[in-house]
C-alpha cells in the first residue's frame, strides 16, 4: 500500500519506521527546513534522534506531492492540526493518532473528520505506546478504531507488524475519549509523584481517573467496556507511569513549582494534555459529568492553585461510595 504520513513529529516518525518494511511511504513535514534536515541527516533529529530512517523515503515539505499517488494518509500533526490536515487528504481513507479535544470546539477527532465531509472512510490509531519504542521495534498492542468496523478490521490487517499488532474496534467515541483524558490524567499523576505522594496516591488517582474517563465517555455514548482495553486502561496505565511521558513530565515539573508556559517551552514536544484539560472540563460540565481530577489538574495549569492545594482540595471532598 501507497501510505502518505502527514506529520513528521516523533509519532509520525517513528510509524514509517514501523511501516516501511511492508508499505511505500512518504513523510511530510509542513517546514521545509525540517525536511531538508532529515534528507541530510537521514534520520529525524529534531524529534527521534538515533533511528535512521530506510534509504529511499521520500521526505516531502509539499503536501500535495507527499498526496500524491497515497491510497491512505495517515495524520501525525497534533489535534491543533488535524483539520486542516484533514481538508488537504479529503477524499482518501485517512486515520490519525493525535489525542485530545480540538481546542474551542471541544470535539474529539473523528467529529472534526465529520465536519471536514470527506465520504472516505476514516479511523483513529491509539492506545498504550511510546513512539521511541515503537522505532526501536519493541512490542506493542494498539486499537485501530472506526466506525466502519470493515474499514477498522482491514486497516488493522494491512498495517499489523511483527512487532505492532493492533486490534480493531468500532467504539471510535469510546477509543478517542480514552486516548484523549488519560493525557489530562497524566498530568495529575506526574503532580502526585513530584509530590513525592507514594504509590498508594498513584494507585488510587489512576483508578478514579479511569472512572472520570469512563463517566465522560458514556455521556458522550461510549461503551464502558471499551475503558478496559488497551484505548483506555492500557493507555492510561503507560502514560501515568512511563517517564517517556510527555503529559506526566509536565505534571512532574509543575509539582516543582515551576511555571506551565516555561514548562512547554523546553518540553520541545506538544503535551496535549495541557489544552485537552481545559476542553474536556468545559464539555463534562455541559454534559453535566462530574470529572474532579479533570477540574483539578485546570486549576493547577491556570494557576488559580498550586499543585498541594489541588491535592488538598481532592483528599477532602466528602466521601462517596465507589
Amino acid at each position: 500500500m501507497n501510505i502518505a504520513i502527514l506529520g513528521a513529529g516523533a509519532w509520525g516518525t517513528a510509524l514509517a519506521l514501523a511501516f516501511a518494511p511492508r508499505h511505500r511511504l512518504t513523510l511530510w513535514t509542513f517546514e521545509t527546513e525540517h525536511a531538508a534536515a532529515i534528507r541530510a541527516a537521514g534520520e529525524n533529529v529534531r524529534f527521534l534522534p538515533g533511528h535512521a530512517l530506510p534509504a529511499g523515503i521520500p521526505i516531502e515539505s509539499d503536501i500535495a506531492a507527499a498526496l500524491g499517488g497515497a491510497e491512505l494518509a495517515i495524520i501525525a500533526t497534533p489535534v491543533a492540526g488535524l483539520r486542516t490536515t484533514l481538508q488537504a487528504a479529503a477524499g482518501l481513507p485517512v486515520l490519525w493518532v493525535c489525542k485530545g479535544l480540538e481546542a474551542g470546539t471541544g470535539l474529539l477527532p473523528h467529529q472534526v473528520a465529520a465536519q471536514v465531509a470527506s465520504a472516505a472512510p476514516s479511523g483513529a490509531l491509539t492506545g498504550p505506546s511510546f513512539a521511541e519504542e515503537v522505532a526501536r521495534g519493541l512490542p506493542t498492542a494498539i486499537t485501530l478504531a472506526s466506525a466502519d468496523a470493515g474499514f477498522a478490521r482491514d486497516m488493522a490487517q494491512a498495517l499489523h507488524t511483527p512487532r505492532l499488532r493492533l486490534y480493531a474496534n468500532d467504539d471510535i467515541v469510546g477509543a478517542e475519549v480514552g486516548g484523549a483524558v488519560k493525557n489530562v490524567l497524566a498530568i495529575a499523576t506526574g503532580i502526585c509523584d513530584g509530590l513525592g505522594l507514594g504509590l498508594n496516591a498513584r494507585a488510587a488517582l489512576m483508578t478514579r481517573g479511569l472512572a472520570e474517563i469512563t463517566r465522560f465517555g458514556a455521556a458522550l455514548g461510549a461503551r464502558r467496556e471499551t475503558f478496559m482495553g488497551l484505548a483506555g486502561m492500557g493507555d492510561l496505565i503507560l502514560t501515568c507511569t512511563g517517564d517517556l511521558s510527555r503529559n506526566r513530565r509536565v505534571g512532574l515539573a509543575l509539582a516543582s513549582g515551576r511555571p506551565l508556559e516555561a514548562i512547554t517551552r523546553e518540553l520541545g514536544h506538544v503535551a496535549e494534555g495541557v489544552m485537552t484539560a481545559r476542553e474536556v472540563a468545559l464539555r463534562a460540565a455541559s454534559l453535566g459529568v462530574d470529572m474532579p481530577i479533570t477540574a483539578a489538574v485546570c486549576a493547577v495549569i491556570d494557576g488559580r492553585i498550586d499543585a498541594r492545594q489541588a491535592v488538598d482540595a481532592l483528599m477532602n471532598r466528602d466521601p462517596k461510595a465507589e
